[in-house]
């Protein structure tokens, strides 16, 4: 049982290991984002990340603002 513990715990080190090759041994390595508004795929299609998309909802001005504020003046 603990030789098998030990076979996979060095095979999950290894395929870490190799995932992150670029990473770890690189100057200017770094993870990929993994934003969906960062894939320019996506950009070219309009598509962005839901909080980008509910901040940009939230700066707008609702109809119901503006009729109050038409009243107003």
């Amino acid at each position: 049982m603990l030789k098998i513990l030990a076979l996979g715990i060095v095979i999950l080190f290894i395929a870490i290991l190799l995932m992150g090759v670029q990473v770890f041994f690189t100057k200017k390595g770094k993870f990929p984002s993994l934003h969906i508004g960062d894939s320019k795929a996506m950009q070219e299609k309009g598509i962005h990340c839901a909080t980008s998309q509910d901040a940009e909802i939230s700066r707008r001005e609702s109809p119901i603002e503006r009729i109050l504020k038409s009243e107003n003046l």
